[in-house]
């Protein structure tokens, strides 16, 4: 059945359209207009904004379960039906460094929850397990390793077509790994990586265009040596993400970041859990604790956000200085462009999934409108 979403104005992520209408069947977009065809259902929108849904590539579990944990297809269901609650309408469920089985399970469960459903699980994270254990972060140092060849060929021949990002740090590599990783065509993001400057463009300049959690578990920037940080502010082809909660980065950092990088910058939650519902969590060598609103280990260093792409939006419009649709842009389309899925996901657009966010002027108010699956979902 064709239905009209009507008395909005629609950030498409190419223009924004006052009084625009939007025309969607069987959870996809037909067309976007001006005009309200006859004799057709209306969803009026009563003069709030309309999106297309948040994208986040890097969501380690959702309100109760935690995918390196248990990677599982009920994991993998608590991660989606909890983004839906904070706008995200499509995800990368993360995977950390952990095991070769463990790797395997969790892009089986991938592999077979999205033969299942028609949603917006569009693939995973794989973060490590091939890391600098100088920039392990709260990685388990009994977990971080080195490839090997085997191990690497067979994480790409199972998951090529199910892991869409995996984070590297590429010093860990031969020439020979890299390549072979790169002919994948698994998107590749560099981080917890010990690059320098000069290092990490011989990288980019083999076509590698991510990083991962800008700032953090890399090196930084200085003035004799820019290190991964200087790196992907001078590559323009270098996509920055950031963990945009006050605490993985600085607002007055992220400013600075946005200044430089503008549509190569955007927003990932990174989150251990949503809604903040688990306050202690304890698996293998990885331990985290809600402390003032963040996740922190015993050692007090930062365990995983706690933010929601929700709130990384709106501390976007709130602390960057920027317009609400730029701040929408961060989470949708930029996000789709930085991982190669531009003609699919991230814009309201003809084709697309109909999977919406709803927002008033200032975005205080954001609320999911998703008809890409079977039944609606409101929040």
């Amino acid at each position: 059945m064709k239905q009209a979403i009507i008395n909005t104005t629609v950030h498409t992520g190419d223009e924004i359209i006052t009084n625009g209408v939007i025309i969607i069947e069987n959870g996809t977009i037909l067309s976007v207009r001006k005009e309200i065809p006859q004799d057709i259902e209306t969803i009026d929108l009563k003069g709030n904004h309309i999106a297309a849904g948040f994208i986040d590539i890097q969501i380690n579990g959702g309100e109760r379960l935690y995918f390196s944990q248990t990677p599982t297809e009920e994991t993998i269901q608590d991660i989606y039906d909890a983004s839906l609650k904070y706008g995200t309408t499509h995800v990368l469920p993360c995977l950390i460094s952990s095991s070769h089985e463990t790797i395997l399970q969790g892009i089986e469960a991938v592999r077979n929850y999205m033969k299942k459903h028609d949603n917006g699980v569009i693939g995973m994270h794989l973060e490590g397990p091939f890391l600098n254990p100088l920039k392990r972060g709260a990685h388990s140092i009994d977990q971080v390793r080195k490839p090997t060849n085997e191990e690497l060929e067979e994480i790409i021949r199972l998951g090529k077509d199910v892991i869409k990002v995996i984070t590297i740090a590429p010093e860990c590599f031969t020439e020979e790994q890299l390549n072979m990783l790169i002919e994948s065509g698994i998107v590749i993001s560099i981080g917890h990586s010990t690059v320098t400057h000069k290092e990490a463009q011989v990288y980019f300049s083999k076509g590698i265009k991510l990083v991962t959690h800008l700032f953090n578990a890399m090196t930084q920037f200085g003035h004799r040596e820019p290190g991964l940080v200087g790196a992907t502010f001078e590559n323009e082809n270098v996509y920055a993400p950031v963990i945009l909660d006050g605490a993985h980065c600085d607002y007055a950092a992220a400013k600075v970041a946005y200044k430089l990088k503008q549509d190569k910058f955007f927003l990932i939650s990174d989150a251990t859990f949503l809604g903040r519902k688990v306050a202690n969590f304890k698996w293998d060598n990885f331990d985290a604790h809600l402390d003032n609103g963040f996740y922190r280990n015993d050692d007090g260093n930062l365990a995983g956000a706690t933010i929601s792409m929700l709130e990384a939006v709106q501390n976007a419009y709130n602390h960057l200085e920027v317009s609400a649709d730029e701040a929408i842009k961060m989470a949708t389309s930029r996000v789709a462009s930085a991982i190669g899925l531009e003609d699919q996901f991230g814009k309201i657009k003809a084709g697309f999934p109909a999977s919406f966010v709803q927002f008033n002027d200032d975005l205080s108010e954001i609320a999911t409108l998703n008809f890409s699956t079977s039944s609606i979902s409101i929040s």
